[in-house]
């Protein structure tokens, strides 16, 4: 990568910086424990909105979990629509169906309530509520939105994406194979309802997929050039409380208290990443997932030990600070022995969750086509310790063969 390509780059990641520091970034409402539901209620009535659009997926709804707001809704007399239908990956045909559901409603407000996907579907239904004119494709990249949005209140079923407090909301485009971003601050939620007992019945390798997202998210946070006091102790926050809690979550989950520290992991990281954007451990996850499918967590679960490693000692002094933050290679006397240790013990949660090495779907002729992508991503927008040629990045990938 040429000198003058790399100056571009750090000059771009530093106006995102001078941005986010000039222009604060909303942050959501939150709502815990046992009145977070009653809470949401108040909000509700207090803004006098009176029909709401509920969106969530066809699992979640078999399963009952919508059911005690439902019946709060009916007890203070606010109409609900739900829009059921989005897929794990959600895409643009998702957000046209729900929009429709909206428009035709008459809805005043979203409620979210689901993992990652819901919540991203929630969110570009919205953005298209107040861009008619534009589509889904058009409103790629940064900063297309610009026009509030319908309030949105987020309830995340997995503790994992920390979409509830996130300014970003990816899509997947089917016909073309590739998921994308749409990011601006009138997508974040008014307010985000955590309540442990929605996780209780996650299946443990969706637990591990989505817990080990959050972490990539305080990492990647954490590791890259744009991260600030505020967004350093969230990431430190999360990471510590996913290695405090997850394996025994993903081992025995109907622990509520521990449910409840992932949950606020993922908040945490949510607040973390969605200032500082991410890596690349995200830009091959998403063109995996574009691509194949893959679900976005086990993507970022796979890539993530592959990436640290090859930043080699760029991130070794934040891997460091990470480390010992978790109690993990105290006994080690440098940055690069911690950080290694650090790495290892990802390798470790890895291997005792069941999380694989690498990608059984990945085929090695579209390496060179998936590096490409992911890089195209990547550039310039991610704030990373180091940047990756394209060589590099197909190394990596080749990794992932199985």
């Amino acid at each position: 990568m040429w000198p003058t390509t790399k100056l571009y780059y750090r000059s771009y990641h530093y106006s995102l910086k001078l941005f986010s520091l000039i222009f604060p970034f909303p942050r959501p409402a939150l709502y815990q424990g046992e009145q977070a539901l009653n809470q949401l209620i108040d909000r509700i009535k207090i803004n006098k909105q009176k029909s709401l659009l509920l969106v969530t997926d066809n699992v979640l709804q078999e399963l009952g979990l919508l059911e005690p707001l439902v019946e709060l809704l009916i007890k203070h007399e606010i109409s609900h629509t739900i829009y059921s239908d989005v897929q794990p990956n959600p895409t643009i045909e998702n957000v046209e169906n729900g929009l429709n559901a909206y428009l035709n409603a008459n809805c005043q407000a979203v409620i979210a309530l689901g993992g990652g996907s819901v919540m991203d579907c929630a969110k570009l239904i919205g953005a298209r509520v107040v861009k008619p004119k534009k589509s889904v494709a058009q409103l790629k990249g940064l900063f297309k939105v610009l026009k509030k949005l319908p309030d949105l209140y987020a309830i995340p079923t997995t503790a994992g994406t920390g979409s509830e407090t996130t300014i970003a909301a990816v899509v997947s485009d089917p016909l073309n194979k590739q998921k994308y971003a749409v990011t601006d601050l009138v997508l974040m939620p008014k307010v985000a309802v955590l309540l442990p007992e929605l996780t209780l019945k996650l299946p443990p390798h969706i637990t591990a997929a989505t817990g080990m997202d959050a972490l990539t998210h305080a990492i990647e946070a954490y590791i890259g050039v744009n991260g600030n006091k505020f967004t350093d102790d969230r990431a430190l926050k999360a990471s510590k409380l996913i290695f405090e809690n997850l394996q025994n979550v993903y081992q025995e989950g109907g622990n509520l208290i521990q449910r409840n520290n992932m949950l606020l992991a993922s908040f945490y990281a949510g607040e973390a990443f969605t200032r500082t954007s991410i890596g690349y451990v995200h830009a091959i996850a998403h063109n995996l997932g574009g691509l194949y499918g893959t679900p976005h967590g086990l993507a970022n679960a796979i890539v993530l030990p592959y990436i640290l490693k090859w930043y080699g000692k760029k991130a070794h002094k934040s891997l460091a600070k990470m480390a010992v933050n978790c109690g993990i290679g105290l006994e080690y006397p440098t940055d690069s022995d911690k950080a290694n240790a650090f790495i290892t013990a990802i390798d470790k949660l890895n291997q005792d969750m069941q999380i694989p090495k690498g990608l059984p779907e990945l085929k090695k002729s579209d390496i060179k086509k998936l590096a490409k992508k992911a890089l195209k991503e990547a550039h310039p927008d991610y704030p990373v310790p180091k940047f990756m040629t394209l060589n590099a990045c197909e190394q990596i990938l080749n990794k992932l063969l199985v």
